[in-house]
């Protein structure tokens, strides 16, 4: 908590609202949104961004005397053990019932506002160098090519790393045996855990490692700015991974924080990404989908967690990972 830096979006013109916001996104992607949130209401973001265990932990200190009004990004399965755990309040407002019901929590604790998945990015020279073709399943992230060469997130903070370990479980046939085994294979070829989803992403695209497993926000990102990297979804699947938004239980500016949640869930913030180039999907069926993800979405083999159970077991399957993966 102390490493944790507090923004604030600029403010135009004098306002004395302000709205308190934890994110999971990181701040090129974030900083957009609420910037125009307020240029569009006039309402001051001020928000924290940390990764979403992070976030979560926060969340359960703080449940007594509660210091944001919102969290805003990270993974669903995030939002379902903040709603197990009492953090959440549920709020259905407008624009809610657009929202597809794979998307939200039907009880209203959290509601999607974006869509993407896992892939893997790997450095072009290093598939050069190496004479091999980009891995295309995750299998092939076992090839001893790959020995200390890749990066991923640590899931004792970060809720990319548990759509990996639910991707896992979910290709092997929700075996937990068969994954954790693969876990543990997989684990001799990472370089390193990083603390935040993105955290392998500039390594990779630097040559400083080979392959890092990025969501597609992060990997196209990257792609974009010029790196020359290889994209790859795996064939054997991924779960499709639901940006979640809530307000939290015991909100002081419940007014401000219904607002936000309105503006969030319509195509006026959604169509925001593409005119951003933040390469996720819209959840509102009238946003406009941004195309290059939308076809690798489209072309993906994806599963559809079951996020109670992934809400249930979320601690259960980090703590397996510290202790018998990453130990």
């Amino acid at each position: 908590a102390g490493a944790a830096t507090l923004a604030a979006t600029a403010v135009y013109g004098q306002t004395q609202e302000k709205l308190r916001v934890y994110t999971a996104w990181p701040e090129q992607f974030s900083t957009p949104l609420f910037n125009a949130f307020t240029q569009q209401t006039g309402i001051e973001v001020q928000f924290v961004r940390q990764s979403a265990g992070e976030l979560l932990a926060r969340l359960r200190a703080e449940k007594a005397n509660p210091q944001v009004d919102l969290m805003f990004g990270g993974p669903a399965d995030t939002f379902h053990a903040a709603k197990n755990a009492g953090l959440l309040e549920p709020y259905k407002g407008a624009g809610w019932a657009a929202i597809p019901d794979a998307y939200k929590d039907p009880d209203g604790y959290y509601t999607g506002f974006a869509r993407l998945t896992i892939v893997f990015m790997t450095n072009a020279a290093f598939l050069k160098d190496k004479k091999l073709s980009a891995p295309a399943s995750w299998a092939d992230l076992l090839n001893p090519a790959y020995r200390k060469q890749i990066q991923t997130a640590d899931a004792r903070t970060s809720g990319t790393a548990m759509t990996r370990l639910l991707s896992i479980y979910y290709a092997f046939g929700k075996d937990e045996a068969k994954a954790l085994d693969y876990q543990k294979k997989l684990n001799e070829n990472v370089q390193s855990y990083t603390k935040s989803g993105a955290g392998g992403a500039i390594p990779v695209a630097m040559g400083q490692a080979a392959i890092a497993l990025l969501h597609t926000v992060e990997a196209l990102e990257t792609k974009r700015k010029g790196y020359d990297v290889v994209i790859t979804v795996p064939s054997d699947g991924v779960v499709e991974g639901i940006e979640g938004m809530a307000m939290v239980k015991g909100v002081k500016n419940r007014e401000l924080a219904a607002k936000f949640l309105d503006w969030a869930a319509s195509p006026k913030m959604q169509d925001l990404f593409v005119a951003n180039s933040i390469f996720v999907l819209p959840t509102h069926p009238q946003a406009k989908p941004e195309p290059e993800i939308a076809q690798m979405m489209k072309s993906a083999k994806l599963y559809q967690v079951d996020l109670e159970w992934a809400g249930a077991n979320r601690k259960r399957l980090v703590d397996q990972w510290i202790n018998e993966v990453a130990r």
